[in-house]
């Protein structure tokens, strides 16, 4: 993977930003566009599901992301949560595109409503129905490397491990399952999503070398979420700078970081 600081390359497009960030959760719509604008993230993700399009629900705060979207020169990211099936997902994805003119797509097919786990077959299905279609997919899926190997076949550039449930703010649960995905996935382009629930987490799935974070819940039930939304920015660049420049290896004995021996010494005359 080559990785250049401080931007991203999402199928084609390049953004100054690492950083993905959700639109719900927020006490307000003030507080989102603030916490989105702090965050210096240009791809903003949206929902239909919770929606009603066909009565035009919504369309109020559609416009409005819209807005931020717009001021950011960036993206929306519509997404199919909510979605249980296949067939429901790839609905709302052709849904999505027509009304936001994307046909970039978060897909999203759940298999269990206890931790919301993705359906691995389900997911399968529905990005090889959408890519056939023409969608740009960027899949959520578990951290599991045979089925993010079968999303990055089937055609997906850029795929979407979670670092734990969505919305438990647990964080990296497996550090080696995703450290082996990125391993084996080397031109892949691997947005760590779901779980994460501190700067520290996003700091760290940098450093492992992903190329970006998705997030939502972290800042928007933070006590203040623009904030956490500048942290967030901030952890992102160390941790991709630390992951730059080369993390020193772990050792199980200690070194002296100041040996005396074969060490010249300077004096001052």
């Amino acid at each position: 993977m080559t990785v250049t600081t401080g931007s991203l390359k999402l199928y084609g497009q390049q953004l100054s930003s690492r950083l993905l960030i959700g639109s719900a959760l927020y006490p307000s719509p003030l507080v989102m566009k603030q916490a989105i604008l702090a965050s210096g993230s240009q791809v903003v993700t949206l929902s239909l599901k919770r929606q009603n399009p066909q009565m035009n629900s919504g369309a109020q705060i559609w416009q409005y992301i819209q807005e931020i979207v717009t001021q950011v020169n960036g993206f929306l990211l519509p997404n199919t949560a909510g979605c249980k099936t296949a067939k429901e997902a790839v609905t709302l994805a052709k849904m999505s595109r027509e009304i936001f003119k994307t046909d970039w797509i978060k897909l999203e097919v759940i298999g269990d409503d206890y931790n919301l786990q993705p359906d691995p077959i389900e997911l399968l299905n529905a990005t090889e129905q959408l890519l056939n279609d023409g969608f740009k997919v960027l899949p959520y899926c578990t951290d599991d490397l045979v089925l993010c190997q079968r999303l990055y076949d089937l055609g997906c550039q850029v795929i979407m491990p979670w670092a734990s449930p969505i919305g438990t703010g647990k964080g990296l649960m497996n550090p080696y399952n995703l450290e082996t995905i990125r391993l084996r996935l080397p031109d892949a382009t691997l947005i760590l999503d779901a779980g994460i629930g501190k700067p520290s987490d996003a700091c760290l799935a940098m450093e492992m070398g992903y190329d970006g974070i998705l997030l939502n819940s972290a800042v928007a039930l933070a006590d203040n979420p623009v904030t956490m939304a500048k942290a967030f920015a901030n952890a992102l660049t160390a941790g991709e700078q630390g992951y730059i420049a080369g993390l020193m290896q772990q050792r199980q004995t200690a070194h002296p970081s100041t040996p005396t021996l074969d060490t010249p010494f300077w004096h001052q005359s």
